[in-house]
């Protein structure tokens, strides 16, 4: 691990803002806009499992309930996610090392693929 920087000390985190030079503001921007993306998609899922819920759908109210809980529960790890990423990919930058990969991505998509497939379903 590296020693603190004095620029990074005080900043919190100290594990991201510790480590490394302070990368151009124009990258540590643009991955603020992707963690804020990412919280927008999250807050997205949240609603959309809330008016799953209040709605009410001809079909099995279980599966009806168990989508909008998927969806709550997507957003949730989303927002985590979100902040996870744009952590590791400001350490990285800092570090001037390869950012990290997007592999949440596909299991979002995918979650949202049989979601999606479910509604269809549960409307139908």
């Amino acid at each position: 691990m590296t020693e603190p920087t004095e620029e990074g000390r005080g900043r919190w985190p100290s594990w991201v803002y510790g480590a490394g030079a302070t990368p151009d503001p124009r990258f540590s921007l643009a991955n603020e806009r992707t963690f804020l993306a990412w919280v927008r998609t999250s807050l997205a899922l949240l609603a959309g499992g809330v008016a799953l819920d209040a709605v009410n759908l001809d079909g099995p109210a279980g599966l009806q309930s168990a989508l909008a809980a998927v969806l709550v529960v997507l957003g949730l790890l989303g927002a985590a996610v979100a902040w996870l990423r744009w952590a590791a990919s400001e350490r990285a930058m800092r570090l001037r090392r390869p950012l990290p990969g997007t592999t949440a991505l596909a299991w979002l998509a995918l979650a949202l693929v049989v979601v999606a497939a479910c509604l269809v379903v549960l409307v139908l």
